[in-house]
């Protein structure tokens, strides 16, 4: 059998219109908008790839997913395209590309968005093409949030849970990221799924909702004397190799032996953090790259950290990151 490199990230194609506020409206109230909106790609696929291009600008890689015939697709294509070692061959062009109004609130810096699915509403299995994945790791996202593939199966639960076993059984290792919402669905749709899922790598609020251990009170309150309970949910649920939880306080693990590990985060100074719309994504980019290096999940959590830390000193998804290098020594200065 050919030996397999690089990683394919499948999933959400979405295109961010970001539009500057000073707070969020209640219910029937008018706030301004205070400058232009900005057009920026987003979503699991294009998010996570990018951060792995720049990462690595050697690792092949390689994106699945659906977007549409318009300026929003172009828009995709054209940055997704300035990143020589990203194939878009497998990218199907049809419909309207899925969009996010992004509402960010120019003090506090927090976000809130409004999604159109879209394309990627009708992504599925068929849409890939097995035999031309090239890569080593299978990483897709977000759960939750591609509307075709949640639907159920009578035999595996999901269809994304079908979808992964497909992927392991044509020698990939599969990896998956959830989408955080208000809701009930995670226990019904992302548990399917981990059942085929070696890299699981996902925020406390996704962890706790889907594993039913507490990891933060209402009030925001963060028990990280929990992580190692849910994470050992995550690996009975079938998690293989590496169950993750991060947030903004750290990451924690267990690794394909089980040993729990964990990185705390960095003490960033005030005024740093110019966007935090990427920075779940990056860290997964982080520590998908060091899986794919062969490293230990302790080396995937520092990689991880260091990466959102680059992501979270821009506005945009991917702005700030840079190379692994780069990474690593920016995350130094900060320690």
């Amino acid at each position: 059998m050919q030996k397999r490199s690089g990683i394919c990230v499948a999933g959400n194609m979405i295109v961010d219109i970001t539009y500057p506020v000073d707070v969020m409206p209640q219910s029937g109230q008018l706030v301004p908008i205070t400058g232009d909106p900005i057009r920026t790609t987003g979503g699991a696929v294009n998010n996570v790839i990018v951060d792995l291009a720049k990462l690595d600008p050697s690792l092949p890689l390689q994106a699945v997913g659906r977007i549409g015939k318009d300026s929003e697709g172009e828009l995709t294509k054209n940055y997704l395209s300035q990143f020589p070692n990203i194939d878009l061959s497998c990218v199907k062009e049809e419909g309207i590309t899925s969009f996010t109004l992004v509402m960010s609130e120019n003090i506090t810096r927090q976000r809130t968005f409004f999604t159109f699915g879209g394309a990627g509403d009708a992504f599925c299995e068929a849409d890939i093409d097995w035999s031309k994945i090239q890569g080593d790791i299978f990483h897709i996202g977000y759960i939750l949030l591609l509307k075709t593939l949640d639907e159920a199966d009578p035999e595996y639960g999901t269809k994304m849970a079908r979808l992964l076993k497909s992927a392991k059984e044509h020698g990939l290792k599969t990896s998956i990221d959830v989408v955080t919402e208000a809701g009930d669905r995670f226990q019904k749709l992302v548990t399917p799924a981990m059942k085929y899922t070696d890299y699981c790598v996902i925020n406390e609020m996704e962890a706790q909702s889907t594993t039913g251990v507490l990891l933060r009170d209402a009030d925001g309150t963060l028990h990280p004397e929990n992580m190692k309970a849910a994470l050992e949910k995550m690996k009975a649920l079938g998690v293989s190799t590496w169950a993750v939880i991060h947030c903004p306080e750290g990451g924690w693990g267990l690794d394909e032996n089980n040993n729990f590990v964990s990185e705390a985060s960095v003490k960033l100074p005030k005024g740093y953090i110019q966007g935090t719309v990427g920075a779940g994504d990056a860290f997964c980019a982080g520590v998908l790259l060091a899986a794919e290096k062969k490293q230990t999940l302790l080396e995937a959590l520092h990689l991880g950290a260091a990466s959102a830390c680059a992501s979270l000193r821009m506005p945009g998804a991917t702005e700030g990151m840079t190379t692994v290098t780069e990474v690593l020594a920016l995350h130094k200065t900060l320690e």
